[in-house]
């Protein structure tokens, strides 16, 4: 079917409320990258959120690689989304609940590819990610990433690559679309899952690879000082992949330039990208 002859019910719960989960996962070469943790992830948040997902996961992978099969796409881009079901108003108990399932193929660069080799300016927004007693951000609902979105306009009128997002405690969480990732010293940090972000994929991806190349990963809680006081920064997410960063409100990190540890993971993470569920 092609995305102009889908339809979605307008009474989606997703469409009306948000009510929603969603993965994005990447084809290279006709694999589908992390296919299990996406769906590990998936399943975790319906679970947590009590959809009604009857659906195995093993028939839902299956589904999935032959929509991939059917779309002649070698390289792109899987939005994966499930929804609670169908019906007006908040109450669960009165909608129907069987979720509604959207699996979509297509393209997606989110940024050029000289970004990758110069890297990103990024700029602090205004906008602190959710709370987990609000919701827990380990959970990639649909409704949350609002506010993900006016960061992202923040940043974008900023004349910025992307916008970091802080916590209530004012400590660092991540970017509207990415994890990030400093280096000092030769030594990694990234925010601990409870600093409110969400446990990226290519996150978790790139933190093994640095161990297995025998780096030093220590997952905690920092400040924007120490983003603007290491020697070098990354991003990482599906759709970003793994990027540098150069700067941080105007002020440069390092030399401004993207530096060698920065460099050599995102050689590693491409070589990683090599693997996947085949179709």
């Amino acid at each position: 079917m092609s995305l102009e002859s889908a339809n979605v019910p307008a009474a989606d719960h997703a469409h009306l409320y948000g009510d929603g989960l969603f993965e994005g996962i990447r084809i290279y070469s006709r694999k589908v990258f992390k296919l299990d943790e996406h769906l590990r992830r998936l399943y975790d948040g319906c679970r947590f959120l009590d959809f009604q997902m009857s659906m195995p996961v093993a028939e839902l992978k299956a589904k999935i690689l032959e929509i991939c099969a059917e779309s002649g796409v070698d390289s792109g881009y899987i939005r994966l989304n499930v929804t609670r079901g169908t019906g007006l108003g908040l109450d669960p108990s009165h909608i129907d609940p069987e979720p509604n399932l959207m699996i979509m193929v297509t393209s997606l660069a989110l940024y050029p590819p000289e970004a990758y080799e110069t890297g990103l300016t990024v700029v602090s927004t205004s906008y602190r990610v959710i709370q987990s007693d609000s919701l827990d951000p380990r959970v990639k609902c649909i409704g949350r990433y609002a506010a993900n979105i006016l960061a992202k306009r923040e940043a974008n009128q900023l004349g910025a690559g992307e916008g970091l997002m802080l916590n209530q405690q004012g400590n660092v969480a991540e970017c509207t679309g990415d994890n990030i990732f400093i280096i000092r010293d030769g030594e990694i940090r990234t925010p601990h899952p409870s600093c409110g972000i969400l446990q990226g994929i290519t996150r978790d991806t790139v933190i093994r690879l640095a161990r297995e190349a025998g780096l030093k990963v220590t997952e905690d809680t920092f400040t924007s000082y120490d983003i603007m006081s290491s020697d070098e920064a990354f991003l990482t997410g599906t759709a970003a992949e793994v990027i540098p960063m150069i700067s941080l409100d105007g002020r440069p990190i390092g030399d401004g330039k993207p530096g060698p540890i920065s460099k050599q993971l995102i050689a590693k993470f491409r070589e990683e990208t090599k693997t996947g569920s085949a179709f």
